[in-house]
């Protein structure tokens, strides 16, 4: 069995968590930016979600072919089972939030494209479902904040303090 995990989930992984920096970014320093700039912040925010939505799919696809490589030393089975708790909450949360953040954009009732493609809107405005569906996309993305955070920590403790192979199995480089 491979130590690592395979090269394209090595790949997916550090690409999407490229494109969540960029999508909170954008939203984190829009505020800081002239008025003028906040259409490209929003922009980057899009695309950066939309991105992250399909790269998501890509990686539970990916992810229910190739199964994980075992973690040396094992760990204790309730560890296991926080782990697989905690991506589940990531996998999730992180192809609802574009959804959400698409239908915010849909009910906003005016045009918009992403990669050059004009995307659909709804004919009438409808206010109260875009501000309802925003702050739900608002909601998960703060507690985004948490659970990334809770996976970065849980790594470097699985690597520094339990000194297993946690996290070198979804590092670059060559195969062990």
């Amino acid at each position: 069995m491979r130590s690592k995990y395979t090269a394209l989930q090595i790949t997916l992984h550090w690409l999407v968590f490229l494109l969540v920096v960029g999508a909170y970014c954008a939203m984190e320093l829009k505020g800081f930016a002239p008025r003028s700039y906040r259409p490209i912040f929003n922009a980057t925010h899009v695309t950066c979600g939309i991105s992250v939505f399909f790269l998501m799919i890509a990686r539970l696809l990916v992810r229910i072919k190739y199964r994980a490589p075992a973690i040396t030393p094992k760990p204790h089975p309730a560890i296991t089972g926080v782990s697989h708790l905690v991506h589940t909450i990531i996998y999730l949360m992180f192809i609802i939030l574009p959804i959400l953040g698409f239908l915010t954009v849909y009910f906003k009732g005016s045009d918009w494209s992403v990669f050059g493609i004009s995307m659909p809107h709804a004919i009438e405005p409808d206010e109260d479902m875009e501000f309802t569906i925003k702050s739900y996309h608002e909601l998960i993305a703060n507690i985004g904040y948490f659970v990334i955070g809770i996976h970065a920590f849980a790594a470097l403790f699985h690597h520094y303090v339990w000194k297993d192979n946690t996290l070198l199995r979804m590092m670059p480089g060559k195969k062990d």
